[in-house]
């Protein structure tokens, strides 16, 4: 049938959701080595990185279709340039990662080096991203400090009235979240991965201090290690094995112009710092997106067309054309947001078996590949590539010292 696609353990990766009787269908396995709560990007890349280590029973449970949840985003961007060192080395080692994504696993991710441009209006954002670029530099990221007639040479659509500065790297760039997960899944699933979707986690049985079975609605699995890979909605999952993980969601919303013509000139990802407006490529137009200071948390994601006016109020300042632009629609996802926007990552004190890797703060697409590697790392009993230690849940429980990532879109 057109535009199904080869069916990967208990799913389809690219297919209409099944029934709710056809997936009571098949059973979930009674048993798994390792069980990885949410099949979004980060869950795929964990399958994906334990599966090629060798780890054999694995199952991934994703309670909608795979993609379906923050990783179904249209484009994802992907960056180094970050204000903390720990982010820095995660989004430069995936960047290197998504540059192989052809070659392993093996898939076409529309990935676009067009770099990131970030929009800079007033002397304290300008210090502070100099002090950012410096420390990236030292890491090795190419990004530099520019001036306001340079980012617009850049990204033609800018006016240059009030901007200070900018801050360019043209490493970074965008790619297409769903072609990630599917590519990882993919993978995983040939090495014996068991995707199940339409299947969600209801509970845990903790016993001593191992989480010894995870109940789902289609069967419980008693399993070796858990990991929770599930988003904005890990606190649920968390609180089930007795573990907090402080992650809230928020949701986001973009639109996307018609096919622009004369078509729009390939520009870099391009973020107003002050109001978080930001505009890229994308097919035949642009993407507009913009984060509402007045969101509410919740796990609501309608899109709403009211909200587009937010990044019209911004743009007639920043970039006039695209303030008058016809829109074709738009898409709400959720940003798994913690206290100080940085991730969580590691492993638990108790129950010692419960692996986690959330709360990303909008970056979680960006780091997904070195986040697989040092979640693999983790289970193996080995040192990881990046020390995440301080990005342990514990910070928020023992008064560590806050590392807060300032930027943040």
């Amino acid at each position: 049938m057109p535009g199904r696609e080869r069916p990967l353990g208990l799913l389809t990766v690219r297919a209409p959701s099944p029934s709710a009787s056809a997936r009571r269908a098949v059973s979930v396995p009674s048993t798994a080595d390792v069980v990885i709560v949410g099949g979004g990007v980060m869950g795929t890349s964990i399958a994906f990185h334990l599966a090629e280590a060798g780890v054999h029973d694995i199952l991934v449970v994703e309670r909608g279709e795979l993609g379906g949840g923050s990783s179904g985003k249209p484009i994802g961007g992907v960056r180094a340039q970050f204000s903390d060192p720990l982010n820095i080395e995660l989004g430069q080692r995936s960047l290197r990662a998504f540059r192989d994504f052809p070659r392993r696993p093996g898939t076409d991710i529309g990935l676009d080096t067009v770099g990131y441009l970030f929009l800079l209006t007033d002397p304290v954002q300008v210090a502070a991203f100099e002090a950012a670029v410096r420390t990236q530099n030292a890491l090795g990221v190419p990004s530099r400090m520019i001036g306001p007639s340079e980012a617009r040479a850049l990204c033609p659509y800018l006016t240059t009235d009030g901007l200070v500065a900018a801050a360019h790297s043209p490493d970074d760039g965008h790619a297409r979240p769903a072609l990630v997960v599917r590519g990882y899944a993919r993978a995983a699933a040939r090495a014996g991965t068991v995707f199940a979707s339409g299947t969600e986690v209801t509970g845990m049985d903790v016993t001593g201090e191992r989480v010894a079975v995870v109940h789902t609605d289609r069967g419980p699995v008693s399993c070796s290690t858990v990991v929770c890979a599930a988003g904005a909605w890990s606190a649920r999952i968390g609180a089930m094995a007795g573990v907090g993980l402080p992650v809230r969601p928020i949701r986001r919303q973009l639109a996307f112009t018609v096919p622009l013509v004369p078509a729009a000139p390939r520009i870099p990802f391009t973020i107003d710092f002050a109001s978080s407006a930001y505009f890229h490529n994308s097919d035949d137009g642009l993407l507009l997106g913009l984060a509402d200071p007045g969101q509410a948390e919740g796990f609501d994601t309608t899109w709403t067309p009211g909200w587009l006016e937010l990044f019209r109020d911004v743009a007639r300042q920043r970039a006039p054309a695209l303030a008058e632009m016809e829109t074709s629609g738009g898409w709400a996802g959720l940003y798994e947001v913690t206290p100080d926007h940085n991730a969580l990552i590691g492993r638990s004190d108790a129950p010692v078996n419960f692996l986690y890797a959330t709360g990303f703060s909008g970056h979680g697409f960006l780091q997904a590949p070195a986040v697989g590697e040092i979640v693999r790392d983790l289970y193996l009993g080995r040192r990881p590539c990046v020390d995440v230690e301080p990005l342990g849940a514990q910070r928020f429980r023992t008064g560590s010292e806050s590392r807060p990532e300032a930027h943040v879109v």
